[in-house]
């Protein structure tokens, strides 16, 4: 059993080891390679996702086929489509590996089995959900009233090893900038 799903369940919410498997087993482990895709515009989205290891990209592909990235994610985070996820609809969003990735997925179906049977749960994706929301209403302040520089800055304060890991090209999608202007505020 991962240990760092447990860890990061109990940065919240307290376990017994009764109660983390009960957790654990409404989740499938799966790996994929760099480039995989785990959602792709279009399909159902049958999951939501914790990564264990490796890097992804949510991304958003406009009428004129310009990608625009929505987040990264790292270890320790959950992912998906989730307006897709939860209203069982088609995918508007990609989520590709940017690094190898092994994930934990769990099902609509077995996310509410969780909240049900345990309510220690429906606290702790209440308040994942929570700050998730707050951090794109920051995200979305920060984008209308800071410049480039200030929203790369925030990025490197925020995300120290992202830049480390993730090609600048991305980076400077993800800032809305060109490869030229990101490489004009990191040096």
């Amino acid at each position: 059993m991962p240990a760092n799903l447990r860890e990061h369940i109990e940065k919240i919410i307290p376990l017994t080891d009764a109660e983390f498997a009960f957790v654990y087993a409404h989740f499938t482990t799966k790996k994929f390679k760099k480039h995989q895709y785990l959602i792709q515009e279009g399909d159902p989205v049958k999951y939501s996702f914790f990564i264990i290891s490796g890097l992804l990209k949510l991304v958003y592909t406009d009428h004129k086929a310009k990608e625009h990235i929505v987040s990264f994610a790292l270890e320790d985070w959950w992912e998906s489509d989730y307006y897709a996820f939860f209203t069982q609809t088609e995918a508007t969003m990609s989520l590709e590996c940017l690094e190898d990735t092994e994930v934990l997925c769990c099902t609509l179906e077995d996310y509410k089995k969780l909240c049900d049977g345990l309510q220690k749960m429906e606290r702790f994706f209440l308040e994942k959900a929570t700050f998730g929301f707050l951090g794109s209403q920051r995200r979305i302040i920060s984008w209308q009233t800071s410049n480039s520089k200030e929203r790369y800055e925030q990025l490197l304060k925020q995300y120290p090893s992202l830049i480390q890991r993730v090609p600048k090209s991305l980076i400077a999608s993800y800032l809305g900038v060109s490869r030229e202007t990101l490489s004009r505020l990191s040096s």
